[in-house]
């Protein structure tokens, strides 16, 4: 049975993820990946181009990880002030919310943050941290002070 190697061009389920190179046998791959179009036979015109396409992403992935670590720098080097309605007890009206924090620090720094990346649980006055997913291995704590109005 002859074997030959395919590179993916879609996800192939207990295959591979598009992209892939794979050895599969012969007829596998013209009867059902390379008539699908799920798949293209690797010649080293096509391994190269994968190659270069995967440094490209690689050198993406690494430029958006230093933004990341800069902007988590500036974010942690200011406290950011947030005012809030108090009852009359000294408690809060509900809580402030991550979209609460991420306009604070678009009025604050000038960067706009997706407020589904900012964890926080605030529900009372004074100092607390906000956590902000920047990138898979970049999170900042952001220190947020909730002051009455």
């Amino acid at each position: 049975m002859a074997k030959i190697q395919v590179i993916l061009t879609q996800d192939v389920a207990g295959q591979g993820r598009k992209g892939d190179l794979i050895t599969v046998s012969d007829g596998y791959a013209h009867n059902f990946l390379i008539k699908n179009k799920k798949g293209m036979i690797a010649t080293e015109e096509e391994l190269k181009k994968i190659e270069n396409r995967r440094k490209r992403e690689e050198k993406k992935l690494q430029e958006d990880k230093e933004k990341s670590i800069e902007l988590k720098k500036q974010l942690e080097s200011k406290k950011i002030e947030i005012g809030v309605k108090i009852g009359e007890n000294g408690k809060l009206f509900g809580a402030i919310t991550n979209k609460e924090v991420s306009a604070a620090i678009e009025q604050t720094f000038g960067v706009a943050i997706d407020r589904k990346k900012i964890e926080c649980n605030i529900k009372s006055l004074g100092e607390h941290t906000a956590v902000i997913k920047l990138h898979t291995d970049v999170k900042a704590e952001v220190k947020i002070v909730a002051k009455a109005q």
